[in-house]
């Protein structure tokens, strides 16, 4: 019998690979008697600084008179707030705060306290309670500052968060369910993620440390123990922790702090444009440059005065370079009204320097006499409340207990479309409208609320 041995041509070929060095040793962290791997130390002081946050919140809710009125029929025949009383019910919620001062200022995050009747702080280690004054909070970052009456606390530094690397080792600390601190430890898995859609303005550090709730508004420290963020949320299907935490880096912490310290609210550069990002059949019109595409430019606005154009794309914000629509609009917000930046942009693939003053981004309005804190319209608002797109006015984010608004049956989620015959636009269209018929003693009100316009009246306090 004969056997054929077929002998492929050998393929010559320079190789790809670049071949890591040979292992030499393997060591055991523990294999050293008398001694254990450990961050101990380094997170030890860092503990001490992280306080819990619990919250009371008086809100009204609606009770129907009759159960008839629970029936869909009724509802729609007779609107949603037919037949029915506000009652009160308080909501506790429970969070975490990073001391930043040793006479007792500590920064959180805004939905930890945000429309809060008490804010009650808990000092690591200890039982006894104290009661917390709000200096200021800043609702597109999520931060928020507030003072407890105590001297000599230990406090955390912040470090620079520029400087972060992925792959840097980080400990998330907290006060997950109120059973007391937590540390949990993971590395940076990236830096300056945007376009989550939990902040207007977004440059988290994502990291695997475990954020739990009740870590919000807690510490994201490096193994050193310095303050490099502070942790806001996770994506979770479950609500379980799969990995995905965010942190609000420090530098920008620190920005918000210095504001709200000083004015107790933080104010935002307006350019007053529409942008998006270079799609692939943009990208031969700007020729290889990053930035952000204007798509639309506000009458009246900053951008109009400076005469930028549609189709001009940023690439640099006072030498600051932008690659996409979300750096872009973080690098306005961030900067004071009023500021003037100098914008570098491409227009007929040719770059040009413009100098534009920022206007005041319109925040919310709150009409205490009323009762009631409203808001422009904004694309976070629509998905919060479920809000279609055509409809525009002022939305009801807060309605306090035993005043006008509440005895109304006004509530949060309610967008005010018309006050007597003046159809709003915004939130401060509302307070120029309500001035307008000062004299009537009670003005209708044309609230939308779950699918459907309802009439109310409301009485001046």
């Amino acid at each position: 019998m004969r056997i054929f041995v077929l002998l492929l041509p050998t393929l010559m070929f320079a190789s790809v690979f670049t071949q890591a060095p040979k292992t030499v040793e393997r060591i055991n962290p523990t294999q050293t008697t008398g001694q254990i791997f450990s961050f101990h130390t380094s997170i030890a002081y860092a503990k001490e600084a992280v306080v819990n946050i619990s919250t009371k919140k008086v809100t009204s809710q609606q009770q129907a008179l009759s159960p008839f009125m629970n029936d869909p029929f009724f509802r729609e025949f007779f609107g949603q707030g037919f037949g029915a009383i506000p009652q009160e019910r308080v909501e506790r919620s429970l969070g975490s705060g990073v001391i930043i001062s040793s006479d007792g200022y500590i920064i959180t995050n805004n939905h930890v306290i945000d429309k809060a009747d008490e804010i009650v702080i808990t000092l690591p280690n200890s039982t006894q309670e104290y009661k917390a004054k709000l200096i200021g909070a800043d609702a597109k970052s999520d931060l928020a500052l507030v003072k407890i009456e105590a001297k000599n606390l230990k406090a955390l530094a912040l470090a620079d968060s520029e400087s972060l690397l992925v792959g840097d080792v980080v400990f998330a600390i907290g006060n997950p369910f109120g059973i007391g601190e937590t540390v949990t430890q993971g590395i940076i898995s990236a830096l300056g993620r945007s376009g989550v859609g939990i902040n207007e303005y977004e440059n988290f550090i994502q990291t695997d440390a475990s954020i739990n709730p009740g870590n919000s508004g807690g510490a994201l420290i490096d193994s050193r123990g310095a303050l490099i963020g502070i942790n806001t949320a996770i994506i979770s299907r479950s609500g379980g922790n799969n990995g995905i935490g965010f942190a609000i880096p420090a530098n920008m912490v620190r920005d918000v702090i210095d504001a709200l310290a000083s004015d107790g609210s933080v104010k935002h550069g307006l350019l007053g444009i529409g942008i998006e990002n270079i799609r692939q059949e943009l990208q031969p019109f700007y020729e290889g440059h990053q930035g952000a595409v204007i798509n639309q430019i506000y009458p009246n606005s900053a951008a109009e005065k400076a005469k930028l154009q549609l189709g001009d794309l940023i690439t640099h914000v006072d030498g600051q370079a932008i690659t996409n629509a979300a750096q872009l609009k973080n690098a306005i917000g961030n900067r004071k009204p009023k500021s003037t930046v100098t914008l570098t942009i491409v227009r007929d693939k040719k770059v040009l320097t413009v100098k534009a003053t920022l206007q005041e981004k319109e925040e919310s309005v709150s009409t205490n006499e009323l009762g009631l804190n409203l808001e422009s319209i904004t694309p976070q608002l629509r998905q919060r409340y479920g809000l279609p797109n055509g409809i525009n006015g002022a939305c009801v984010t807060h309605v306090a207990p035993n005043t006008p608004a509440a005895q109304t049956g006004l509530r949060e989620g309610d967008v005010i479309i018309q006050v007597e015959d003046i159809r709003l636009s915004n939130a401060a269209s509302f307070d120029e409208a309500m001035k307008k018929y000062a004299k009537l003693p009670q003005k209708r009100l044309y609230v939308y609320r779950d699918g459907y316009n309802h009439l109310a009246v409301i009485a001046n306090p």
